[in-house]
């Protein structure tokens, strides 16, 4: 195992895995911005470098000057948590090429699914549905009209490099969809540095559905279940829970086998998150692969009782899986909401010094959080300020206790979207379990900003 293991993030994240190195005796490092300084992540680790100002791309996406902290303590790994450099193939390379391990899949790979388009043709060549569309870039607007007249619209205009929402449009006319052709394309080159664009039929009122999967060194693979995402706002995720009130047995032995044939086609290791979209009737498409741990990872630790980044770290350093798949179970229910730093109303962030943050205790209730009172929200990074995660013995108990913990919360000195997660929390159509992607715009009348 590890002797001593940087990582290169911030916030919740950071501080998560710093506690995991910490209860296997391994060493850390955290790193900081100038707006960091005083960060929870940058106090809680065994050491902790300056990386440089608060702008992310002069600190965070720091390529050089995070490898030179890791050279300077010297580490031998680095955990790139989600986000940031996590699924960026020349900051892996140059980890190898520098002797430390890049605890994650190899480049190749995350290249392969960092492009949409080429994630697509992998997966049709592993024999996985993909969503009605294109595989190949669309070359202008006129060819995007004629694709999409001929796979019918409404049509989901997409960036190959995008994610996280970004370079996603929605079009149900040929007029509408040569309106946001151009701004669509400008957004992908401003946020991506790649213009490309395809097109997909829209699968309309779709659970969001995720499947874990985790490969090691030795040609082992399993998943770890699914996990339910479809409580959604401009298309990030905000409330995730496992398993999904959506799913039977049968449809998740058969989503779970298929993200292990596709895992295993692409040759692939450590952590990673097969995503599908899931119809009314049940039948499931591949939208993408995340190529790391994901936010929403303790909800699945929770059903089965693992520790997701303990086998981030075992795989890297080369150990076998700890579990087969016929040792997997899923046991009782797991709920996780995002604690934002944002007006409940616009979802704008809303930055500022947290004076008063109390959470909420209890058996069934955990929290991942990167703040705490008297830190300082800065408009530099993303407002995330916690995660609440929730268990029960089935779902009706994790609401109960979610509803319990929300309402216990108080964090004052900035606006937080506690109102709106209760609002959701408390509607009949989530407590039922029929929440799908369009729930928040479409059911709590949500504005789309």
């Amino acid at each position: 195992m590890f002797k001593k293991v940087l990582i290169a993030n911030r916030g919740e994240i950071a501080c998560r895995v710093i506690r995991t190195c910490r209860n296997l005796g391994i060493k850390t490092v955290s790193v900081y911005s100038e707006a960091d300084k005083n960060a929870l992540h940058a106090g809680m680790a065994d050491e902790s470098h300056f990386i440089g100002p608060p702008k992310v791309n002069e600190s965070y996406l720091n390529i050089d000057a995070i490898l030179q902290a890791a050279k300077d303590s010297g580490v031998d790994a680095i955990h790139p948590g989600y986000g940031l450099l996590s699924e960026n193939g020349d900051f892996a390379r140059k980890c190898e090429a520098e002797g430390i391990t890049f605890i994650g899949p190899t480049p190749e790979v995350m290249e392969k699914m960092g492009s949409k388009i080429e994630a697509r043709l992998e997966m049709e060549k592993a024999g996985v549905p993909v969503v009605p569309g294109v595989s190949s870039p669309i070359e202008n607007v006129d060819e995007a009209a004629e694709t999409a007249k001929r796979i019918g619209y409404p049509v989901m205009l997409k960036a190959s490099a995008g994610g996280g929402g970004i370079g996603m449009q929605r079009a149900e006319t040929e007029e509408e969809l040569r309106k946001i052709y151009e701004g669509n394309q400008k957004r992908a080159i401003s946020f991506f540095g790649n213009g490309a664009m395809y097109l997909e039929k829209v699968v309309e009122n779709p659970r969001h559905i995720e499947i874990q999967v985790f490969a090691d060194k030795h040609g082992n693979c399993v998943h770890l279940g699914e996990r339910d995402c479809s409580v959604q706002r401009r298309n990030q995720k905000v409330v995730e829970e496992s398993p999904s009130p959506f799913v039977s047995d049968s449809l998740r032995k058969e989503m779970g086998e298929t993200a292990v044939k596709a895992a295993k086609a692409l040759g692939y290791q450590n952590a990673g998150t097969i995503e599908f979209l899931v119809d009314e009737e049940k039948n499931f498409y591949f939208l993408e692969m995340n190529t790391r741990l994901q936010v929403e990872h303790p909800v699945t630790e929770e059903v089965t009782g693992t520790d997701l980044v303990e086998w981030q770290l075992a795989v890297a350093a080369g150990q076998p899986l700890p579990l087969t798949q016929q040792e997997i179970s899923l046991s009782g229910h797991a709920i996780e909401v995002r604690i934002y730093a944002e007006d409940p109303k616009t979802f704008f962030p809303s930055p500022g010094t947290i004076t008063v943050f109390e959470m909420p205790s209890g058996k069934a209730v955990r929290h991942e959080c990167g703040v705490s009172e008297g830190s300082v929200v800065t408009p530099f990074y993303d407002p995330m300020l916690a995660k609440l995660i929730v268990t029960g013995t089935n779902r009706d108990e994790a609401m109960e206790q979610l509803q319990k913990a929300l309402e216990n919360y108080r964090i004052e000195g900035i606006k937080t979207n506690i109102s709106m997660l209760l609002e959701v929390v408390k509607h009949p159509s989530f407590i039922k379990g029929e929440a799908t992607t369009a729930f928040i715009q479409d059911v709590l009348r949500a504005p789309s900003v």
